[in-house]
């Protein structure tokens, strides 16, 4: 008697791996708020220092609202970062999960559209002659029978 190895589940395994990954998603999440946080107060320091100096309102101004386009380009550039990487993540996923599932679905309908024609030809075809017969002498007898 050969006994078989007992297997393990696989969800298990697939419950641990996406917990771990939401652990370090609200670890990283969590850190990017602190960030952002930090440099909000670091510009809001900055501009009450740059308002208390001595420098004409104007140059005031100026500076600040450079300092805030800078803040701007950040973002933005932080934007398009994260634009790219969701863009290759949906053309990584296209590409091997979609495609795959088009090919499969493509072979599929080739397949049934095979058994359709072949249940055509070989089913179908025949029953409709048999029928199409069959009518043909029901009519002959019905046309004899009137001639007696």
């Amino acid at each position: 008697m050969s006994e078989e190895p007992a297997q393990q589940p696989v969800e298990p395994v697939i419950k641990e791996t996406s917990a771990v990954t939401e652990t370090s998603q609200n670890k990283a999440l969590i850190w990017l708020v602190v960030i952002i946080i930090l440099v909000l107060a670091a510009l809001a320091v900055g501009t009450i220092f740059l308002l208390r100096s001595d420098v004409s309102t104007t140059g005031h101004i100026r500076d600040i609202f450079i300092i805030f386009m800078a803040l701007e380009s950040f973002i933005i550039g932080l934007a398009l970062i994260v634009l790219i990487v969701q863009l290759a993540t949906l053309i990584n996923l296209l590409q091997n999960e979609i495609k795959p599932i088009i090919n499969s679905t493509s072979e599929t309908v080739n397949t049934l559209r095979g058994t359709a024609t072949f249940l055509s030809n070989n089913l179908a075809e025949p029953v409709i002659k048999l029928n199409e017969s069959v009518a043909v002498l029901r009519k002959l007898v019905d046309f004899v029978k009137i001639w007696k």
